[in-house]
């Protein structure tokens, strides 16, 4: 590569970096990561500004909304559509007229024409203040737009927010109103607060592994059972409409997982999805598998990442409304001094307006001609009565005064004005106190919030702690697994490829398979469509914790036969292991699960004096113990064959004999259980 082409491609990668790095804060700070001190992305709040800046009371037009928001937002209509729908339809800063779509359902929304809005209450009394609001240019120059709204209310924990940028992304959860407001009054008296989310869909959350704002939280559906053979879903999980509620149920039942007749959307203004359930089926062991396998529960990681002093921070819920309140108070602060400095300048103009006429100093001015002389004059004449007022007087007041018509001054009042200044006076000593106790009038400013709209926003969530439900459990045993010695296949595809195996069992997917073969070989493998074990498999089941095997097997070292018995052995997948020393003698002979009523008969190799041929034994008096124990053994004459008598009376046989632990050779221990 020439050194000229080495400096070209040098300067494209300095014009790609720079470029990316420019995109990269534009998406984070401006489109998709929400600000922290009023909770809005800058989509929103144009929104939001529009609706200010055209607020006459009625509805609008929500297409007129959109090509005003146009002005401010250098995007196309359809974001400012969709943000402005989504907005409205949280319910808190924007009254509907129309279809706005149904957040239960998924539906969309009218078109732009068909449909109103305007600013609610709430958000025209805590959003906007023109005094105390930073405006910068827009994106050509034309107008000017918010650099945030003062915010009176914690709105990034109030709406929640989601949002994808470069490298980072964020969701943060949305709270209920009363309990954010609570929290405020908590924490301006300096009090512990707890917050947990709140979704407008209901539904129940457990909140154990919240971790403020960040960590985890599970949500379910609320539902109930008309009866025995029906399921109704009232309320939904967060971010989940019917329709895919609907879409994963069918898929869990074409799957298997759960057995359903017909399923039916009922949903308008609240949820109602009706299940019916399958002939032989009970609304009791369906519900565990509708958590399991389909969105009637959910699993959401929040991730609080917010836009703070102009960088993208992850933050907790307490720190951020501890930051909003603190700005509350400020807020009210600013407009309580704003107010103030008003009406002091109230009061002096009255008072001034007083003097000027009672005094009747406009007579000292009939005279005069010039107009400097005139202002002169009249600065002159008020220097007796400085002392009544609360400042210097500038010319501005002085040309106030001069501006006044004389049918004002033949009409004077003096009565009405002496009340009014008194007024303003007590508004002045009223402020004045408000500013002194700025702790107990935020407080009392946000209880006036609570009592004017808690009533319209009740906690729509129901905070319990559930027990996860175990796939494996919920799973329904509809897969017959088989074993067809001749091809030493075993899986569920075998009986419909092969006919009928010589062994059988009930699983579900999730189920594990544990295979014993006749060496004492023994291995765990999960659940298989088809899979190659041999033709020396003796038996073959599911992993059950503690059942109890009870085996007898033929030793090759000595050619006896011993009995053991253990529960259900730890393992690794697919790890071989065995139940007994390898020899190419060693086999097993008897091997049945149970715990209670299991008896063998042994029969045994005939021999001089021997006062009998048979064995009798109560696997129950033999001890429990690990899988790799060599157990107990059986006789000390060779064994011809083991025969199940569970469930028989003793023989009468008199050449069977009836056999005891302490009979066995060796074996002195006590009957286990």
């Amino acid at each position: 590569m020439s050194e000229k082409q080495m400096e070209v491609r040098g300067a494209l990668h300095r014009l790609f970096d720079t470029n990316f790095l420019d995109y990269t804060s534009y998406v984070i700070r401006d489109r998709a990561i929400p600000d922290v001190d009023d909770g809005l992305k800058p989509v929103q709040r144009r929104i939001l500004q529009t609706l200010a800046n055209m607020d006459d009371g009625r509805f609008h037009k929500v297409a007129n909304v959109v090509g005003e928001t146009m002005k401010l937002h250098p995007h196309g209509d359809q974001s400012i559509f969709d943000a402005l729908v989504n907005l409205a339809n949280k319910g808190y800063l924007i009254e509907r007229q129309g279809n706005f779509g149904n957040i239960f359902t998924g539906d969309q929304a009218s078109a732009a024409r068909y449909i109103e809005c305007r600013l609610s209450p709430l958000a025209r009394e805590t959003l906007f203040n023109r005094d105390i609001t930073e405006f910068v240019e827009s994106y050509d120059g034309r107008m000017q737009e918010p650099l945030r709204l003062p915010a009176k209310i914690p709105l990034l924990l109030l709406m929640g927010a989601e949002g994808i940028a470069v490298g980072m992304a964020t969701k943060i959860m949305p709270h209920n109103f009363g309990e954010l407001l609570q929290a405020q009054i908590a924490c301006l008296r300096g009090e512990e607060f707890t917050l947990y989310p709140d979704f407008p869909r209901g539904g129940i959350v457990d909140a154990s592994e919240y971790d403020h704002g960040n960590g985890r939280l599970r949500c379910r559906v609320r539902l109930h059972q008309p009866d025995d053979k029906t399921i109704v879903i009232t309320e939904l999980p967060y971010n989940i409409t019917t329709q895919s509620l609907i879409d994963s149920i069918e898929r869990a039942a074409k799957a298997g997982k759960l057995k359903i007749a017909s399923i039916n959307d009922y949903t308008a203004e609240k949820v109602e999805v009706e299940i019916k359930l399958a002939r032989g089926v009970y609304a009791e062991e369906t519900i565990d598998a509708l958590y399991a396998f389909t969105d009637c529960e959910l699993s959401i990681s929040p991730n609080l990442v917010v836009i703070e002093e102009n960088l993208p921070r992850q933050a907790q819920v307490e720190e951020v409304l501890r930051r909003n309140t603190a700005l509350l108070q400020k807020n009210l602060e600013t407009e309580l001094d704003i107010e103030l400095d008003r009406l002091r300048e109230k009061w002096h103009a009255r008072k001034l307006e007083q003097i000027f006429i009672e005094e009747r100093l406009y007579k000292q001015i009939e005279e005069v001609s010039n107009y400097r002389k005139v202002l002169s004059t009249v600065r002159d004449a008020l220097v007796p009565f400085a002392d009544e007022l609360q400042r210097k007087v500038s010319t501005q007041d002085i040309e106030r005064l001069l501006e006044i018509k004389i049918r004002r001054i033949s009409r004077y009042d003096i009565n009405r004005q002496q009340k009014e200044l008194r007024e303003i006076e007590k508004a002045i000593a009223t402020v004045t106190k408000q500013l002194a106790d700025m702790v107990g009038y935020t407080i009392s400013f946000i209880e006036g919030l609570l009592n004017r709209y808690q009533d319209a926003f009740p906690r729509a969530s129901e905070l319990k702690a559930f027990d996860e439900v175990d796939a494996r459990a919920a799973a329904l045993s509809n897969l017959t697994v088989c074993y067809h010695r001749e091809s030493g296949f075993i899986g569920h595809r075998i009986k419909a490829e092969m006919g009928n195996g010589e062994m059988e069992c009930q699983a579900s997917e999730y189920d594990r398979l544990l295979l014993i073969f006749k060496d004492g070989l023994y291995k765990v493998v999960p659940m298989v469509d088809k899979f190659f074990v041999g033709q020396d498999l003796y038996w073959m089941g599911v992993v059950v914790d503690d059942t109890i095997f009870n085996v007898a097997y033929r030793n090759g070292a000595d050619n006896l036969v011993y009995i053991k018995r253990f529960s259900t052995p730890k393992f690794i997948l697919n790890r071989e292991y065995r139940l007994f020393e390898p020899n190419k003698r060693s086999t097993i002979l008897f091997l049945r699960t149970g715990k209670e009523g299991i008896r063998i008969r042994a029969s045994l190799m005939p021999a001089a004096r021997a006062k009998y041929n048979a064995l009798e034994a109560d696997m129950n008096d033999f001890l429990i113990k690990g899988a790799a124990a060599r157990g107990r053994r059986l006789s000390n004459r060779r064994v011809r064959r083991i025969s199940d008598i569970s469930g028989k009376e003793p023989s009468p046989d008199p050449d069977a004999a009836e056999v005891s632990p302490q009979s066995l050779p060796g074996l002195g221990a006590k009957k286990q259980d």
